[in-house]
């Protein structure tokens, strides 16, 4: 990760600290667990590759109570790095085979302090807004306005937006105003497509 370019020796610890193939299904995957790579979770969905996760990690800039929103649960590695971080964290999937495993999964593991909700990642979760800060951790098509309604002045929106090239380019999205967002653009990544609504039981 440091070879990478991570900086931020908070982030570079909670990922030294997570045990990642706890978060891969397929136990033949576990011995390239620490790998640069992406790995199926079921659902269609993949766990990150370690350095997107550390990469919005270290734009988010957490501090130890900051509430947050995340966008895609998937296996909950993202959300156990933020949960390390000090994070208060809220967290959604539309995909309710996921969520029935992850949640428990990582109460489990002893994150009991993470709020998990099943539901559409495009509507938030207002009844706990403003949050200091939201992370998407699947290819947006569009910011989500309902999002930066629920985002607080000054916070900041972490978001992998589509772009002409196939692939997402991230964005930091800081809310100067209710009418104002200051964008900042970074590198390219890949991600599994944000979609609308909410998925059954389908594996």
């Amino acid at each position: 990760m440091e070879q990478k370019g991570i900086t931020d020796q908070k982030v570079l610890a909670a990922i030294d600290k997570i045990e990642r193939h706890l978060f891969i299904p397929d136990t033949a995957l576990h011995s390239h667990a620490y790998e640069n790579k992406a790995f199926p979770i079921g659902a269609g969905q993949t766990i990150s590759h370690p350095y997107t996760v550390a990469f919005q990690s270290q734009l988010l800039e957490v501090q130890p109570g900051d509430k947050i929103l995340e966008i895609g649960t998937g296996s909950g590695y993202q959300a156990a790095v933020l949960a390390e971080l000090g994070a208060d964290l809220y967290t959604i999937e539309r995909q309710k085979a996921l969520y029935d495993k992850t949640a428990p999964f990582m109460k489990a593991l002893g994150y009991k302090q993470i709020k998990f909700y099943y539901g559409d990642g495009f509507k938030g979760k207002p009844a706990f807004a403003p949050y200091e800060k939201i992370v998407i951790t699947a290819a947006a098509p569009e910011i989500p306005e309902a999002l930066i309604k629920q985002l607080r002045i000054g916070g900041r929106l972490i978001i992998p937006l589509n772009n002409k090239e196939g692939k997402q380019d991230m964005l930091r999205l800081t809310k100067v105003d209710e009418q104002i967002l200051q964008k900042e653009v970074f590198e390219q990544f890949a991600f599994v497509p944000m979609l609308r609504g909410e998925a059954g039981n389908k594996e």
